[in-house]
């Protein structure tokens, strides 16, 4: 007799068939949204399809903490879970853990998700970025060696400083080699003993960056002890790369320009700071030479020698005011002199008897200026201009006036 089951043991069985293979235990599955139900307890039922099937789906609220887009119709998404037969139905159906937007979407969200997580652990904090040097020597470039990214990069570091040399590894960067070539590029460069490293390539799709978002990329950059420049397709691109390098620039061309100085300016600047040392150290030398002279004149005024130099001046003024008043006070006693001498000379006897007078005295040498001194027979002496004449007195006569 032929076994019979019911319905109940052979949908059991199914699951269990289900449960028992591991592929279907954690699976990915590609399709396009279709039916889609976000249900008042917060399940999320849909359709997935392609053009040949379509699988139903479930997401239960507990598995949407995940999800960071809202499912809508004709949404190409990844569906990451597994499959299993609902019982009671009689049906299998998707058990939806992870949800991710197809193509770009996936890609963006993955992006994001990194971006993320590698922010959380520090990468991208400005505390570790080093300064770009101002003025390099050597130049690492790590990008196509074909292409208008190099070209730009030689064209423009060349033309800013003929004298800075361009050391490029020539790599990968597109499709599955890319990020293993990039991360030896950098590699290579640190040995080679660059001032800045440039990692970079023209613009594309975000599948044809995608190397430059992959985690061990973002690491080689961060670990590298050279100062990275990211310059990864065009300003309006944004990569992992740019969060991690030390430094982002919006395209190859800025890059360049942002390592290498311009040299004609740095010529200028340096004419300019000559120019500007010279004043200063003329400036400081007229400075300098004028307090040698102040302070060569105040030695002077205090030292010794000066001041016996003032004292022996001031004495021979001293010494010149006394004797122009010794000769002014001779002046006027000479003067005085000569006032007494012709007043004496006035009355000098002498110039009297020169103008034919004689004077005339007694026997005791008194001058006989009145009769009444006279007494006939009294011996006179005469004292004339030339000489002494002794006479007797005969007689006298008075005269009246």
């Amino acid at each position: 007799m032929k076994n019979i089951y019911s319905v109940a043991q052979v949908n059991s069985y199914i699951r269990n068939m289900f449960t028992q293979d591991f592929m279907l235990q954690s699976i990915h599955v590609r399709g396009e949204v279709s039916n889609c139900k976000y249900h008042s307890s917060g399940h999320i039922y849909f359709t997935l399809k392609d053009e040949k099937g379509t699988i139903a789906c479930v997401m239960f609220a507990g598995s949407r903490g995940g999800l960071g887009f809202r499912l809508q119709e004709g949404q190409q998404i990844v569906v990451g879970g597994n499959i299993d037969v609902y019982e009671r139905d009689g049906k299998y159906q998707m058990y939806a853990k992870t949800i991710a937007l197809d193509g770009i979407g996936y890609l963006y969200e993955k992006f994001e998700q990194l971006k993320a997580e590698l922010s959380e652990l520090g990468m991208f904090a400005e505390e570790y970025k080093q300064p770009i040097p101002k003025y390099i020597h050597r130049l690492g470039v790590v990008t196509a060696p074909t292409g208008a990214a190099v070209r730009d990069i030689i064209q423009i570091a060349s033309r800013r400083n003929p004298y800075v040399q361009i050391i490029l590894y020539p790599a990968i960067v597109q499709g599955k080699q890319a990020a293993a070539s990039i991360i030896n590029g950098i590699h290579a460069l640190t040995v080679q003993d660059v001032d800045v490293i440039i990692v970079g390539r023209g613009g594309g799709s975000i599948e044809d960056l995608w190397a430059f978002n992959e985690r061990e990329v973002a690491q080689a950059i961060f670990d590298c002890p050279i100062p990275v420049i990211s310059a990864v397709g065009h300003e309006t691109d944004t990569t992992i790369a740019d969060f991690a390098a030390d430094m982002r620039a919006p395209t190859p061309s800025a890059a360049a320009e942002l390592a290498v100085c311009e040299f004609s300016r740095l010529e200028e600047t340096m004419e300019e700071y000559a120019t500007a040392l010279y004043r200063s150290m003329n400036g400081k030398c007229n400075r300098c030479r004028l307090q040698v002279q102040r302070l060569a004149a105040l030695l002077r005024m205090n030292s010794p020698i000066g001041k016996l130099q003032q004292r022996q001046t001031y004495l021979l003024r001293l010494e010149e005011n006394m004797q122009a008043a010794m000769e002014r006070k001779l002046r006027g006693r000479r003067h005085r002199l000569e006032l007494y001498t012709e007043k004496l000379r006035g009355l000098s006897p002498l110039d009297k008897l020169s103008q034919g007078f004689s004077c005339v005295t007694d026997e005791t040498g008194r001058t006989v200026t009145d009769i009444d001194q006279v007494e006939p027979g009294q011996l006179l002496t005469i004292h004339m201009k030339n000489g002494i004449v002794r006479a007797r007195a005969e007689e006298k006569e008075r005269v009246v006036r």
